[in-house]
């Protein structure tokens, strides 16, 4: 059992000779929706980045005899790929595997206790359901809302050089995008970027910009490259 849950051994027996109550088992030991002496992610930080993620480009099955939690990482920015298998593990995982699709790596952990965590998961697309946070979701998330940023960008937004010419002049300055076709997930990241003074504008109806000066500098604190 000491193996299986890669803990000393000497705490898997104290917890059998010990304890009055019944051993946890698998995922169970971290979960803290199922621990009453757990209030929370022993790693809030991951946990909201990791939600992040989720809403932009995961997806968990729970047909399957065991939930499986995917997260979609494009092979363009492998930098991104052992973010995201980190947060898993921080989370709840104990195993994370990474299986090659065309143009992208699927990261995935197989775990009784994703939907537990990650309540928004349901049949069909997401922005053909509701997407609405638990209250303890928001008490998670309002401390580290630069932490969920950095996973709703990592996976629907990006930063890149915008190029205007004005009077003939070509002028060249950072902005950010971000974009989604749900509008819950559009309204977390801009009550986020409220949260933190990060100023933005919808340019169009699924999109977000963010180009002030300041604002992209505040934004690239939170955020930083998925390379």
């Amino acid at each position: 059992m000491a193996r299986t849950l890669s803990l000393p051994y000497a705490t898997v027996w104290h917890w059998c000779v010990d304890r009055p109550e019944p051993v946890v088992l698998g995922s169970a030991v971290r979960c803290f929706r199922c621990r009453p002496d757990q209030e929370s992610p022993l790693d809030q930080a991951a946990y909201a980045y990791l939600l992040g993620l989720y809403l932009g480009d995961g997806h968990l099955v729970t047909t399957d005899k065991v939930p499986v939690l995917r997260i979609y990482c494009s092979d363009t920015w492998p930098n991104l790929i052992d973010l995201c298998d980190t947060a898993m593990r921080a989370v709840l995982a104990n195993e994370v595997q990474r299986i090659q699709k065309r143009g992208c790596v699927a990261v995935q952990s197989t775990a009784r206790h994703w939907p537990c965590l990650i309540p928004q998961h349901g049949p069909g697309k997401k922005h053909e359901r509701d997407i609405v946070l638990t209250p303890w979701q928001w008490e998670i998330l309002t401390p580290h809302a630069g932490d969920f940023l950095r996973g709703l960008f990592h996976s629907d937004g990006c930063r890149f050089s915008n190029r205007v010419t004005v009077r003939g002049k070509q002028y060249v300055y950072p902005r950010y995008m971000f974009t989604n076709e749900s509008a819950d997930i559009m309204g977390l990241c801009q009550w986020a970027l409220d949260l933190l003074g990060v100023a933005w504008k919808m340019n169009r109806r699924n999109s977000l910009s963010i180009a002030r000066r300041d604002a992209v500098a505040a934004l690239d604190r939170h955020v930083g490259p998925k390379s």
